[in-house]
């Protein structure tokens, strides 16, 4: 059995694809079949440390970017894309997978249509509520679509198109609280807040959270991913503004946190502040209520419609960029911290949001497919 993946370079499309990879390693052992063979094809490995944790082959390929303004690398671009694509059918014909999976982005659009001339199977996984262009073409001639979000149904054909949730890789399941005060220096009777502003932080959030930390800090104790580039920055900031005694008591700051440290922060806190991007389905799976900021439309639609279906289920309550000011989110950090009720309810409304199935029900469908399509 051969799988190709294909995703644009980010960790909302690659993320994903490891976590299918992983679920079906789990079913082929479990079912006692052949390892199957995985491949990934990008312009990028994004990376490289996952890929071959998880025996996933690198293919290299060239792709064009279509922007939305007007730029003369557009034109360029178009040249790259038609090699590309004859790059990719050569690749693919020497592979020759099973099933193509689809995550979007510019990079996959050569091994789609590449798939699709060669008349593989294809499979698309959308993990925003509106899909990407990609997506929405490959969606209409792929043999199944999943989407994380109810509001994404409405772009494909209802026929072969569920709603799976997002997978979400098993370093970051089954968080255990046990253990993860001791391993932060933190009480157990004080709320704690987990400030998280993406892998490279944000500096916006950043600079919000140190003007209320001195009030923050009179009341609750706070883990604060800054992002590397952030992170001494922040430090500075706050050792000019903060009482150094709630600073060591109370504060937590990391560059960065690992996917253990990130699962067990998470199991110690009582809220989350975070961006949209796939984090909100690791919130969700965590069950832990949610002020969710997203990046302003200029440069991400997806996070500001991925935030409001997000809180449209109760799970989260949004501040967009725009409207961020420290009054605002120290508001809305009391209003949620202070109501019990609210916080039950956002809880309640995370367990009915969050599939931690989805990657095993994708798995089992890729599989299903596959042998549908060697059965003919």
């Amino acid at each position: 059995m051969k799988i190709l993946f294909t995703g644009g370079g980010t960790g909302g499309h690659f993320y994903p694809i490891i976590a299918i990879a992983q679920e079906i390693k789990k079913i082929t052992e479990k079912e006692k079949l052949l390892a199957p063979e995985l491949f990934f094809m990008s312009v990028n490995p994004y990376n490289e440390e996952l890929l071959f944790a998880n025996d996933i082959t690198f293919v290299k390929i060239t792709a064009g970017k279509w922007r939305r303004y007007f730029s003369w690398r557009n034109f360029s671009d178009l040249f790259k894309t038609a090699y590309g694509v004859w790059e990719a059918i050569i690749k693919l014909y020497r592979i020759y997978p099973d099933l193509v999976f689809c995550k979007g982005g510019f990079s996959s659009f050569p091994p789609v249509l590449a798939a699709r001339i060669l008349r593989i199977p294809i499979f698309v996984h959308e993990s925003d509520s509106h899909p990407g262009r990609v997506n929405t073409w490959a969606g209409k001639f792929a043999d199944r679509v999943a989407v994380s979000y109810h509001d994404a149904l409405k772009y494909f054909p209802a026929v072969h198109t569920a709603v799976t949730g997002n997978p979400l890789r098993e370093e970051i399941l089954n968080p255990n609280q046990a253990g993860a005060l001791e391993f932060l220096g933190l009480e157990a009777d004080r709320p704690i807040i987990m400030v998280v502003g993406g892998s490279q932080g944000a500096v916006k959030i950043n600079n919000t959270i140190i003007d209320i930390l001195p009030e923050l800090l009179k009341k609750y104790q706070i883990i604060h991913q800054t992002g590397a580039k952030n992170f001494d920055e922040a430090e500075i900031a706050i050792k000019a503004t903060v009482d150094p005694e709630l600073v060591k008591k109370n504060y937590r700051p990391f560059p960065y946190l690992s996917s253990s440290a990130m699962k067990m922060s998470a199991s110690a806190s009582s809220l989350i502040i975070s961006r949209a991007g796939s984090a909100i389905f690791e919130i969700a799976y965590w069950g832990v209520p949610a002020i969710i900021i997203p990046l302003p439309e200029t440069i991400s639609h997806d996070q500001t419609s991925n935030a409001f279906a997000y809180a449209r289920s109760g799970s989260a309550i949004v501040i967009e960029e725009n409207n961020l000011t420290p009054s605002v989110l120290l508001s809305e950090i009391d209003r949620i911290l202070n109501n019990p009720k609210i916080q039950i309810e956002m809880k309640e409304a995370c367990q009915t949001f969050a599939k931690p199935r989805a990657s095993h029900t994708i798995a089992t469908e890729i599989m299903s497919l596959i042998l549908q399509h060697e059965s003919r």
